[in-house]
């Protein structure tokens, strides 16, 4: 077991190809992301391939951008991106019963310096900020159609 992970799970009646198609469009980031920090795409493709490389405008108290590179992806079940720390954000799919369990982990087991983020807390404060993305993705779909 790795001890620098955390991961939220929920079921979302969607299929995952739908699911997938909102992760791997970085202008659907902004839509999605519980925390309040993701406010924009700088650059970057309409659709994430591995080896993708996106700019986001972030908020973090004060606004800055942040530049990742897709690490992961396999189409339809898989996708992960990483920023100069290191540390990756990663959504798994699985479809079952009633739609798909989406996953979502941040795994800093790749940073660059993983005490520093456990040092920030990191690790505590983002699983209710990752419970509010899969919320808001259920319901983005949902009203999307």
């Amino acid at each position: 077991m790795n001890d620098r992970r955390v991961s939220v799970s929920r079921v979302i009646p969607q299929p995952a190809e739908k699911i997938f198609d909102l992760l791997a469009s970085p202008a659907g980031h902004a839509k999605i992301d519980g925390s309040g920090s993701v406010r924009a795409v700088v650059n970057g493709p309409d659709r994430l391939e591995l080896g993708s490389k996106f700019r986001m405008g972030m908020k973090l108290g004060v606004p800055y951008r942040i530049s990742s590179t897709v690490k992961e992806l396999e189409e339809n079940r898989l996708i992960a991106w990483a920023h100069l720390g290191g540390h990756r954000w990663r959504y798994e799919l699985e479809p079952v019963e009633g739609g798909t369990l989406v996953t979502e982990t941040f795994d800093w087991s790749y940073a660059v310096v993983p005490k520093a983020i456990e040092l920030l807390r990191y690790p505590k404060k983002h699983p209710a900020d990752m419970e509010r993305t899969l919320e808001r993705i259920d319901e983005f779909l949902a009203s999307d159609g």
